[in-house]
């Protein structure tokens, strides 16, 4: 095995890798399709995304890399673009490269996208985006001693999260030797174990030697592409090629600078889609790379499902958890969601109540796991609540369609500060603009003005208009719709400062 020099030289500067691809549909209807968990504010005023960014940044502090020099790449689906890079400016990231899929084919074609965008022979700290840590010095101590460990030899070392209970839902992960807590270091992998049977997981958590998969990775750059190389060529030809045929483009703003790269499509579906586990991990008993494993005791937790999120709130003296505004009568182990209602919840054990605008989720903990195949059944049948929320995020705000019926719509509308709507037209239906908070810069045809609360202006169909918000405070407008079709496709975009318009 080839060892290298322990002490960190400018080409081992530590990426943060932030994979964004989980669908998180068993957290519907919070997660869905086009908002999915990892972007969802689950527990608390941050979203997981945004919980992992500033993880990866407190690990590279704790090695003395500054962050601002060595920015986290985010791999996500093209559709999520404009929600991760909108959550990176909320958290004060003001530079990053997003590898934009084209189609989600999982996570180990994903990884190898990220080694072709990083320059020289870079350390990867690898993490999905949709998990929580409650201890964050005890995770940047493992993942210190991992990048140790990925710095001096030829192995991809992956954290192991410590059981805490007979888990069946997880992989599990078994060391050669027992980890003990006065000796931290990582050791050799013996194998990977899928998802057990709950009396195998029960022997598991007893013997107290197996570890869950937590997904986590650190590992080099050229290490990972001769991993993925050797043990499956297929996925190293086609990400590969695909990364050739990239294009890119660049969101600049006053302070902010925001790199997409987009792999060729029509060369990146030729990948197969598996995980890194599948494709690599699970056949590193022999080779020139090795799997080494790092214990990880640090209050992790996946949040794949309701029960799951229920167990890391806050709770009562009855064992009731909830964000957002609740109350419990009699009950007991219940946990509610609500988004802006008041959710009363009487003489019930073990129920979960997730409130949203549009959909409503009543559910037995115990069946939290099934609320996968009810997003499956909304998806057969067509239904828009599997898909998007009545509030839809864009790169410039969001808009919340209020009420609708024949020939009219209502949207409340928000734009950030020193963002712009497309310059656009509708050939369909004609639009009446409210201001109620903030300052907002309008052109309609050749004629630019500017509109303050209580303020108003009309669009006729099919005319040139845009709005825009060059204030520092947000932009609330109230806007009607009222035409014969009004359907969010009836958009016409002229000009556009995030790449919208057609080719």
């Amino acid at each position: 095995m080839r060892n290298r020099a322990s002490e960190p030289s400018a080409e081992s500067l530590l990426v943060p890798v932030i994979l964004c691809g989980g669908s998180g549909t068993r957290l519907w209807p919070l997660s869905r399709a086009l908002f999915p968990k990892q972007f969802v504010k689950l527990t608390g005023e941050t979203s997981l995304f945004q919980q992992s960014v500033q993880r990866a940044q407190l690990c590279q502090q704790v090695l003395g890399i500054e962050p601002a020099n060595c920015p986290a790449l985010i791999v996500c689906n093209e559709e999520h673009r404009f929600l991760a890079q909108g959550q990176l400016d909320e958290s004060g990231v003001t530079s990053a490269s997003l590898v934009l899929e084209p189609d989600g084919r999982n996570t180990a074609p994903a990884l190898t996208l990220a080694a072709h965008a990083v320059n020289d022979d870079a350390v990867l700290l690898v993490m999905p985006a949709d998990q929580t840590v409650q201890n964050l010095k005890g995770f940047a101590e493992a993942v210190g001693l991992a990048y140790r460990c990925a710095l001096s030899e030829d192995t991809i070392v992956t954290l192991g999260v410590r059981p805490t209970r007979a888990e069946t839902g997880y992989g599990y992960i078994e060391p050669i030797s027992e980890i003990q807590p006065s000796h931290p270091e990582g050791v050799r992998v013996s194998r990977f174990v899928e998802k057990p049977t709950a009396q195998v997981a029960e022997q598991y958590f007893h013997e107290g030697r197996m570890l869950w998969n937590a997904g986590i990775f650190v590992v080099r750059k050229s290490v990972w592409l001769q991993a993925i190389t050797t043990h499956d060529h297929a996925i190293a030809q086609w990400s590969e090629k695909s990364w050739q045929l990239r294009s890119q483009d660049t969101l600049k703003a006053k302070t902010s600078y925001f790199e997409f790269l987009r792999p060729d499509k029509a060369t990146f579906q030729q990948c197969p889609s598996q995980s890194i586990d599948y494709a690599v991990m699970e056949k590193l008993g022999s080779g020139p790379v090795s799997a080494s494993v790092v214990a990880l005791d640090v209050g992790w937790n996946d949040l794949g499902s309701w029960d799951a999120v229920w167990a890391m709130s806050a709770q009562d003296a009855q064992c009731n958890g909830h964000y957002g505004d609740a109350v419990f009568e009699e009950s007991q182990d219940c946990f509610v969601s609500s988004s802006g209602r008041l959710v009363a919840v009487v003489g019930l054990q073990k129920v979960v109540v997730v409130e949203t605008p549009d959909a409503v989720l009543v559910a037995h903990q115990a069946k939290s796991q099934s609320v996968k195949t009810l997003v499956e059944r909304l998806n057969a049948q067509g239904r828009p609540e599997r898909e998007i929320h009545r509030k839809v995020h864009r790169p410039w705000g969001w808009y919340d369609s209020i009420d609708e019926d024949d020939g009219f719509k209502v949207k409340r509308i928000m734009v950030r500060p020193g963002a712009s709507l497309s310059l656009q037209k509708h050939k369909h239906r004609a639009e009446h603009w409210v201001v109620v908070r903030g300052e907002a810069t309008i052109q309609v045809g050749e004629k630019v003005f500017q509109l303050t609360a209580n303020q108003s202006t009309y669009i006729p169909q099919g005319e040139v208009h845009r709005l825009s918000n060059h204030h520092d405070e947000p932009l609330e407008i109230i806007e009607i719709q009222s035409g014969s079709y009004l359907g969010e496709d009836d958009i016409v975009r002229l000009d556009d400062v995030y790449g919208r318009t057609a080719s």
